[in-house]
């Protein structure tokens, strides 16, 4: 399984510290949020990643260059303006291959996650060894976490058969945490090069019952602000459960 981890953003609600470097640089416990996922993704035996990268895209490279530092193989897809998730996916497929693949925003923290877990989250055969039905196998796995405070409602309900929009019947909603396993086909109507958020694309292929997700339960941390990201790199800050933004 090949990774891509999302490092074009500007981080507006991070500046000033965007202003001299790019978010994902930053560090969290000595460490930055870019490296975390390349090191977790290692350890988990995924070692052929992309890296999308727009604004000072150019010290995200100098910093990771060819990923052999860290046991990885890094190729780099450059954006001119960042093209938002669906289309920065789409504009590196061709470097992504035809199989299923991993994407992570390299913004977020959660050390413990276990990559591992991604590798057969897209199986086309069902738990019988029979072939799922094109028009009804899942084309999209996402990572939820529960709801943090700055959102609420969060995005999706999770039922049995998986992550849907509607939660009239009952079903708990949760928040995707920015990790998901993705085919490629999904993103095949996106020009490269286009403008695309990746929000519309999930909740409609949630309407057809082809997105599947399950519950992270770890540390999580979206960090937004240069506050959170103190409060995150203090020595009394506790690493249990929480979600930040």
């Amino acid at each position: 399984m090949k990774a891509m981890l999302l490092a074009a953003g500007r981080g507006e609600r991070m500046r000033p510290l965007t202003d001299t470097c790019p978010k994902p640089l930053l560090k969290v416990r000595g460490r930055p949020l870019i490296v975390w996922h390349i090191l977790n993704l290692v350890k988990a035996g995924i070692t052929e990643i992309v890296i999308n990268h727009a604004h000072l895209g150019h010290m995200i490279v100098e910093a990771i260059g060819d990923g052999s530092k860290f046991g990885a193989q890094v190729r780099y897809s450059a954006e001119a303006r960042a093209l938002e998730t669906a289309g920065g996916i789409a504009q590196a497929l061709h470097l992504l291959g035809d199989q299923p693949f991993l994407v992570v925003s390299s913004d977020i923290y959660v050390p413990h996650f276990n990559f591992e877990e991604c590798k057969n989250t897209l199986e086309d055969n069902d738990m019988w060894g029979n072939p799922h039905p094109l028009d009804q196998r899942d084309v999209a796995w996402l990572y939820m976490v529960k709801n943090p405070s700055f959102h609420p409602e969060g995005d999706f309900a999770m039922n049995l058969m998986g992550l849907s929009n509607d939660s009239s019947d009952g079903s708990s909603r949760y928040t995707f945490a920015n990790i998901g396993v993705y085919r490629p086909e999904i993103f095949a109507d996106i020009r490269p090069g286009s403008y695309a958020k990746l929000g519309p694309l999930l909740r409609e292929i949630a309407d057809r019952g082809q997105l599947g997700g399950e519950l992270y339960r770890g540390d999580w941390h979206n960090l937004g602000t240069p506050e959170q990201l103190a409060a995150l790199n203090t020595p009394l800050h506790a690493s249990g459960n929480a979600s930040t933004n």
